[in-house]
């Protein structure tokens, strides 16, 4: 890795976390989880992306949504990358960029089946302001980071806080 690709690792490193501490909600219920699911559809169709979206509330499907021009390829990979999130309780991206400053893989630390686990970006953890992990949104469809860029627009509006404060550089 050259030293301008660690810098921006370091950077995303940086951001995600703060994401991960500012992205946290007073409540998160079946009507929160639908509107934030129509907020990334309506995001997802005004730019022209073909995506799955799905959010989760207590590992249970609340919205979902196989967008005209998807694939059962994307539904896949959204199930892997929530799969990661849920698990780890964090973004999918940051699993993956911590992994790759790591150098290692899902696969190689824990045995995770790459069928099953993907350290890709698109799956988020739907926090509560104490930190608890009550859900999960994920959209498959785009280049990973554009995927976990989405996502974190949309929560950034439902918690209230600056997109420019949390989104990756």
């Amino acid at each position: 890795m050259t030293p301008a690709e660690l810098e921006l690792l370091d950077d995303d490193l940086r951001r995600l976390e703060r994401q991960h501490a500012l992205l946290r909600l007073p409540s998160f219920g079946a009507e929160e989880a639908w509107a934030l699911g129509c907020r990334l559809r309506e995001a997802s169709g005004a730019a022209g992306h073909a995506m799955v979206i799905e959010v989760r509330l207590a590992r249970r499907t609340v919205f979902y949504s196989s967008m005209p021009g998807s694939t059962a390829v994307n539904e896949d990979w959204a199930r892997r990358k929530r799969n990661t999130a849920e698990l780890f309780e964090q973004s999918s991206y940051r699993v993956g960029r911590g992994l790759l400053k790591e150098g290692t893989t899902l696969e190689a630390q824990m045995a995770a089946r790459p069928s099953d686990f993907a350290a890709h970006g698109g799956a988020v953890p739907i926090l509560l302001r104490d930190g608890t992990c009550v859900g999960c949104a994920t959209v498959s469809g785009i280049p990973q980071r554009a995927d976990h860029a989405l996502v974190v627009a949309a929560l950034a509006e439902a918690c209230g806080v600056a997109l420019e404060d949390v989104a990756l550089r």
